[in-house]
């Protein structure tokens, strides 16, 4: 008797529970989460205008940081959409290494940069437009502007003056999913590598200091998302 009344009861909660509608043409998607940017850098030597030479085995560093992430897409199609990523402002702190010998001292914190990585992508979902799980694949065009670009009190006790880097166009590729927990609301978790390209300049001893950067980022983002 038991057994016949729970089975009962689970056949007429799935008879109740609404059907979760994935999307269709038309459909207006808003996401917000944590949006995390880990560089993959690869500079350069730095070029050290005060000995007019790039020093072998010297790089610029990048750390990671993660800020709000939203997403604002349109559905074309019911499997094809466009998407713009942005995100609150981006912090990361520069750094330089590898410089040895009387130059040892050049070594450590640089600055610090904003920079905001607008993204628009094309995405396509391959799973019909009734499935609840819905991941995707997208490919994109970023413009990365970077500001605010400032040396720390360190670096300019060591000598240095002025920050600057170069904002960067690029290409960008992501892979994402989409879990619909009701016909509007939707689990989000995405990963995407944008294609960011730099050239970093200071200034020690009245001199140009360059250095060209990939900055190449994996950027994960996990959150909520409402269909509109």
């Amino acid at each position: 008797m038991i057994r016949k009344t729970l089975t009962a009861s689970l056949l007429a909660l799935a008879v109740a529970a609404p059907f979760a509608q994935a999307f269709e043409a038309g459909d207006i998607i808003v996401r917000a989460g944590a949006i995390t940017v880990d560089p993959h850098e690869d500079s350069s030597d730095i070029y050290v205008g005060a000995l007019g030479v790039s020093v072998p085995g010297t790089k610029a560093t990048l750390d990671s940081d993660t800020q709000l992430g939203l997403n604002f897409a349109y559905m074309l199609t019911n499997n094809i959409g466009i998407e713009l990523l942005a995100a609150t402002p981006f912090t990361h702190d520069v750094g330089v290494k590898g410089f040895a010998g009387p130059f040892a001292g050049l070594n450590g914190d640089l600055g610090e940069l904003k920079h905001l990585p607008p993204t628009l992508s094309v995405i396509y979902y391959p799973m019909d437009s009734q499935s609840v799980f819905q991941p995707y694949a997208g490919l994109g065009v970023n413009y990365t502007w970077f500001f605010d670009d400032k040396l720390d009190s360190s670096a300019e006790a060591k000598g240095f003056s002025g920050l600057d880097l170069d904002d960067s166009w690029g290409l960008s590729a992501q892979v994402g999913m989409d879990y619909m927990l009701t016909d509007n609301v939707m689990l989000n978790a995405q990963v995407r590598y944008i294609d960011i390209d730099t050239e970093a300049t200071t200034s020690f001893g009245g001199a140009d200091v360059k250095v060209d950067v990939d900055v190449d980022p994996m950027v994960y983002m996990v959150g909520l998302g409402y269909k509109f």
